[in-house]
């Protein structure tokens, strides 16, 4: 009883700790970014100065803050570019606080519409995202794949709840960095490189996504079946069973997924957990086939196409933006 009660002390002191520690980088963060704004707005308003002003500027500060970092010429015009992007819009001077310094210039510099720069601003905040995660979903345009593209489900009639949360965790297409595959992989040797490199697939799939298993068995009156992939969702709440098919959709695969959905809510889900969802992953589809199957499917089932990322793949979902942008005019000293 005293270890017990200990434990409980100490972890309220732990947590205390982590908590105020947060707070103290999240604050740190916001003075930060709103001192990079201001400088910004000096820097702007004695424009008059000339060419050199900034350089001289620079040139300063490093003599009276010989230590410090992330005043350079490079990143004092970034300060510049910052308070020109958002000094006429305060809901977005708020919104850039909560994020790190290079997260903003990677938007500002990657992300010209400021609507879709907003979503992403958002994204990073729900889910964490470091910078390197942000130019990765920037560069294969998360923004269209799972915002703009008509997704093809039957989560609208399937589903009594959760069916807009249940659509937009759907992209189109997914992309997954497996670079390694064969020319002519199979559907097991896709699975097995999904398994290697399981962290980058649950960051494609999305926030909420919790790894089950793989060749999930499940018996039905004696018999084994086996589902690809196996996930539980935190935020739908529910089973979700990924299957993989290295073809083009075929109208049996929702029949199949429509059983393994049935099994799960039978044998494996309990009374709090919500209806199971399948999603099946394929190298192409004809989305008007696909509409007619899943019209008469009783079960949640999404389809989705599915990439490999290579150069051609992020070029083409890149679409006019320019590669180059990633990190040439970065500052290595932000």
């Amino acid at each position: 009883m005293l270890d017990k009660s200990f434990q409980e002390i100490t972890n309220s002191i732990k947590e205390e700790i982590t908590n105020t520690q947060l707070e103290i980088m999240s604050n740190a963060n916001k003075r930060l970014v709103h001192l990079y704004y201001n400088i910004g707005k000096t820097l702007e308003e004695n424009s008059n100065w000339g060419n050199k002003f900034i350089d001289n500027v620079a040139m300063e500060l490093k003599l009276s803050f010989p230590k410090l970092k992330g005043f350079s010429v490079r990143n004092l015009k970034y300060m510049k570019s910052f308070y020109n992007e958002y000094k006429d819009n305060n809901e977005f001077v708020q919104l850039v606080a909560q994020l790190p310094w290079k997260h903003n210039i990677t938007l500002i510099q990657k992300v010209k519409d400021k609507g879709i720069r907003k979503w992403y601003m958002n994204k990073c905040l729900e889910e964490g995202w470091s910078d390197s995660i942000l130019i990765y979903q920037i560069d294969t345009n998360l923004y269209n794949r799972q915002e703009k593209t008509i997704k093809h489900n039957n989560f609208s009639i399937t589903l009594k709840k959760n069916s807009d949360l249940a659509n937009n965790m759907m992209k189109e297409p997914y992309v997954f960095d497996l670079i390694e595959l064969t020319e002519d992989y199979k559907e097991k040797e896709l699975e097995n490189k999904m398994l290697e490199k399981l962290k980058n697939v649950l960051l494609e799939l999305g926030s909420g996504f919790s790894f089950v298993g793989n060749q999930y068995k499940i018996t039905v009156d004696n018999q084994d079946f086996y589902i690809d992939l196996l996930f539980y969702h935190i935020k739908l709440k529910c089973y979700i069973a990924v299957e993989l098919k290295a073809t083009e959709f075929k109208t049996e695969f929702a029949s199949k997924m429509g059983f393994y959905l049935t099994a799960l809510d039978e044998e494996i889900k309990d009374e709090n957990d919500n209806p199971s969802i399948g999603l099946i992953l394929c190298q192409n589809k004809s989305n008007k086939i696909v509409d007619y199957t899943l019209k008469y499917i009783n079960k949640p089932v999404g389809v989705s196409e599915y990439k490999i990322l290579d150069k051609d793949i992020l070029r083409a979902l890149k679409g006019i933006a320019n590669k180059d942008d990633i990190l040439s005019n970065r500052d290595e000293s932000l």
